[in-house]
C-alpha cells in the first residue's frame, strides 16, 4: 500500500474502494453476529456519497472500517492505496458524529484547533479562522460550547473535522440530534462548505431527503447482514439551490429511496 508522508497530495489519493467487506462480531456462548456482508464500493475522489440503510444494517460500521476504529473481518479497505489505519495516524482523516465531542472548557477557537495539538503540530490560527468564517461561526471564537445552539455545534464539530485539511471527511448522523427546521439549514450549510472544498466524503444518514439533498450518489443498504440493495446517482444541482426540493424530480427519488427502505427486511 501506499506510504503516507507530508508530501502534497493529489486528488486519486483520495478515493476509497472497499472490497468485499464483510464485519461480524461474536456474541455469548460462541454466537456469532454477521453485520456486513460483501460489501463492495468505491468513490471517487471528490465525490460525496451517502449511506441509507434501516437501523441495525451496519451503516456506521462501514464508516468505522474507513476510519480504522474497526477492522473487517474479511475484505479490504483502502484509501488513496494507503490502509485507513495509516490515514488515521497521519491525522489525515476528518470524523463527525451525531454527538458533538466538543470539550466543554475549552472556546470554539480552541475547540477547532485541537486536533493541530492532538498530531503535535503548530496551531495555523489563520486556517481555524478561515473554518470559523466558513461555517458561519464568526463572533462566535470565545464562546463556550454550552453558549451555542445545537446547530451551531455541530458547525464546529464539522470545522474541527476540516481543520487539518484531511484526505475523506467521514459523518456519521452529524444532525440526527437536530430539530427539522435546524436541520434543514444545516443540511444547506454542508451543501454549501462541500460545494466549496470538493472534499471526498460519506455521510451515515437514516434522512432520505438529505442524502438525496447532498449526494453525488446514494447507496441504499439491506436489513442485517447490511449489503448494498441499490446505488442512486444524483444529477440534480441541489446544493447550490436547495429550493429544488419542490421540484418533483426530488420527490420521484426520494419516494423511491423510501420504498426501497420501508421494504428492507432483517436477515
Amino acid at each position: 500500500m501506499t506510504a503516507i508522508t507530508d508530501e502534497p497530495r493529489t486528488s486519486t489519493e483520495r478515493s476509497i474502494v472497499l472490497s468485499g467487506v464483510s464485519k461480524s462480531y461474536r456474541l455469548q456462548r460462541g454466537a456469532q453476529l454477521t453485520a456486513l456482508q460483501d460489501i463492495s464500493l468505491d468513490i471517487a475522489p471528490g465525490e460525496f456519497v451517502a449511506l441509507l440503510g434501516p437501523s441495525g444494517c451496519g451503516k456506521s460500521t462501514i464508516l468505522r472500517i474507513i476510519a480504522g476504529l474497526e477492522d473487517p473481518s474479511a475484505g479490504t479497505a483502502v484509501i488513496g492505496g494507503a490502509s485507513p489505519h495509516a490515514l488515521s495516524q497521519a491525522h489525515r482523516l476528518g470524523v463527525a458524529f451525531q454527538e458533538h465531542s466538543l470539550l466543554p472548557w475549552l472556546t470554539v477557537r480552541d475547540n477547532i484547533a485541537l486536533p493541530y495539538r492532538v498530531a503535535h503540530r503548530p496551531v495555523d490560527a489563520a486556517h481555524v479562522q478561515e473554518l470559523i468564517d466558513l461555517v458561519g461561526l464568526s463572533g462566535f471564537e470565545n464562546a463556550r460550547p454550552k453558549q451555542l445552539s445545537g446547530g451551531m455545534r455541530q458547525r464546529a464539530s464539522i470545522a474541527r473535522a476540516l481543520v487539518l485539511s484531511p484526505d475523506v471527511l467521514l459523518l456519521d448522523e452529524p444532525f440526527g440530534a437536530l430539530d427539522a427546521v435546524t436541520r434543514r439549514r444545516m443540511n444547506a450549510e454542508l451543501g454549501r462548505i462541500w460545494a466549496e472544498l470538493k472534499i471526498t466524503t460519506l455521510l451515515v444518514t437514516h434522512d432520505v431527503d438529505e442524502a438525496v439533498l447532498l449526494a453525488d450518489r446514494v447507496v441504499v443498504m439491506t436489513g442485517r447482514p447490511g449489503s448494498i440493495r441499490h446505488i442512486e446517482p444524483i444529477d440534480l444541482p441541489l446544493r447550490v439551490n436547495p429550493e429544488l426540493t419542490r421540484a418533483p424530480e426530488f420527490h420521484e427519488i426520494v419516494d423511491r429511496l423510501t420504498s426501497m427502505l420501508d421494504t428492507a427486511k432483517e436477515g
